[in-house]
């Protein structure tokens, strides 16, 4: 194996490429690869110019004085046709290759590093492994939905709206932009997820950035984030996960920085519109009511690293077990994912009141007065959760305890909403502290 800068001019696309079967040669290759994947490659030569590197090098391997690319003929064709336009097989295609070429910013490179294998039995191992899925952990493992949204609240990166290029536009209308540059990257990633912009007062909607807390306190919050990051007070290193964003945000909470909620408007007296007309339209079709304990709606969690385990009891009990048919098991997960989360509340808040011995109604009771104490739950809310301690009720924490202790306690699917309801807000909280 080894890695050079081969000329472009050298590389072949592959007409014998897996992607398309055997071709005539390599201008029937480029043909088919846009006759198949037209928008990819569209895409995929727009985020080589806007990048200016292709990331990852081609595997190529020796034919006479030219070089046959193994893998990464995508990647190689969109640089041959940025390179020479008109080898592209339309017209079309070869004014949005000439449109590309004039945004390439700096050199274009006639040369790119290649990896080099003269064995062809090893290309096809190569290729085995990359391409033709699992293989029982031989070959490379694709990431599912989980996984990929990991990789997108950790880093930021996503194909949806870049949150940093619409707040640097917000920033500069209100003329607070920084004087240094903005490190983009960096604010995407401190922004990855909706409660932390939701914390700092804006919202992705519908692929639209909106202020949704007191619009001048907002911009001010990220007028000192954009600052931090653009003096190098905040680095990569400051926010490289979950936990440490937090830290930065609370800091700023602290320093009282973050905006508070927007004032409602004054409603307007105006006289009251004649009333419509009824109109014989029929219903909308109810949408199917979901099967699952947790609602399918967004809570608003961050998830750090320490709450891995309350958050898939959590994604079992929104998307994975149906409580109609497992009910027996979303009772167990519903206690074991209360008493997670008060735990978690009283060792981050260090309530020493809160100790391990103590019975999960009594545990819950403290948590509650606690939060009551700090103002993050009212007078009526504490009332509800006081209330669920007493076990005379039929939606209580006792009721809880004995659908997983009671071998004689038949689990109903409808109190198991009613304790979901109460006690929703009450999990978040404590999730959250």
């Amino acid at each position: 194996m080894a890695y050079r800068k081969l000329p472009l001019a050298s590389l072949i696309v592959n007409p014998a490429n897996d992607r398309h079967g055997e071709l005539e040669n390599e201008t029937a290759a480029i043909a088919q690869l846009f006759a198949a994947q037209e928008q990819h490659m569209r895409n995929l030569a727009k985020d080589l110019v806007s990048k200016g590197e292709i990331f990852e090098p081609p595997l190529v391997f020796p034919s006479g004085d030219k070089y046959i690319v193994a893998d990464g003929n995508r990647r190689t064709t969109c640089l041959k046709l940025l390179a020479a336009p008109r080898r592209a097989p339309t017209v079309e295609l070869q004014k949005f290759f000439a449109d590309c070429r004039k945004n390439w910013q700096g050199t274009f490179p006639d040369k790119i590093e290649c990896r080099i294998e003269s064995n062809r039995d090893r290309v096809d191992d190569i290729l085995f492994r990359r391409h033709t899925g699992v293989q029982g952990g031989i070959g490379q493992s694709t990431w599912n939905d989980r996984m990929k949204a990991n990789f997108v609240i950790r880093t930021g990166k996503s194909s949806g709206l870049n949150v940093a290029d619409e707040i640097e536009k917000r920033l500069k209308e209100a003329k607070l932009l920084p004087v240094r540059k903005i490190p983009r990257s960096n604010l995407n990633r401190l922004l990855s997820a909706e409660s932390l912009r939701n914390r700092l007062g804006i919202s992705v909607r519908k692929g639209k950035l909106e202020i949704i807390r007191d619009e001048a306190g907002t911009l001010a919050a990220l007028q000192r984030v954009a600052n931090d990051l653009a003096d190098r007070i905040i680095t990569l290193d400051n926010i490289w996960d979950t936990e440490s964003k937090l830290a930065y945000i609370d800091a700023l909470e602290a320093e009282g920085m973050l905006p508070k909620a927007a004032r409602k408007p004054q409603p307007k007296t105006l006289a009251a519109p004649a009333p419509a007309p009824p109109q014989s339209r029929p219903a909308p079709p109810r949408p199917p009511a979901w099967p699952h304990l947790i609602p399918d709606v967004s809570y608003g969690v961050t998830w750090p690293a320490h709450l891995q385990r309350h958050r898939a009891i959590w994604e079992e009990l929104q998307y994975k077990l149906e409580l109609g048919e497992t009910p027996n098991a979303v009772s167990v997960l519903l206690r074991v994912l209360l008493e997670l989360s008060i735990d978690n509340y009283v060792k981050r808040r260090q309530l020493t009141g809160a100790l391990e011995i103590d019975k999960l109604a009594v545990k819950a009771g403290k948590v509650a007065a606690d939060l009551h104490a700090t103002g993050k739950i009212d007078k009526k809310y504490l009332g509800a959760i006081t209330k669920l301690k007493q076990g005379e009720e039929i939606v209580s924490l006792d009721t809880l305890n004995r659908y997983v202790h009671s071998p004689n306690f038949s689990v109903s699917p409808d109190h198991l909403k009613m304790l979901w309801a109460t006690l929703a807000d009450f999990i978040v909280l404590c999730l959250e502290a």
